[in-house]
């Protein structure tokens, strides 16, 4: 597979990472911040994670297949994943005082 891919794979899993939280607290009527406001209100929330998730399979499916269970793949989008939920924290942590 191209170099590529393996960034690819690592953007769309940090995005699939961002949308969580969002979501969650969408779904959960809850005010989350977003890049639009601090906190959105629970609306913008779901559609901000929704869009982080469209954006995610969209790189998921048109650079490369996904092949969960192959070295590459799996070391990758496993990092896209823990690199963004550490970096969240560390950036939600602030906000959560």
């Amino acid at each position: 597979m191209p170099w590529i891919a393996y960034i690819a794979h690592f953007i769309a899993a940090a995005f699939l990472a961002n949308g969580i939280p969002h979501f969650v607290n969408g779904v959960s009527g809850r005010p989350f911040r977003t890049p639009f406001a601090n906190p959105s209100s629970p609306t913008v929330n779901v559609i901000w994670g929704w869009a982080n998730f469209l954006i995610a399979f969209l790189l998921f499916a048109n650079i490369g297949p996904l092949y969960i269970g192959t070295p590459g793949d799996t070391i990758f989008a496993a990092a896209g994943v823990l690199v963004t939920g550490i970096l969240l924290a560390r950036f939600f942590e602030g906000s959560a005082r």
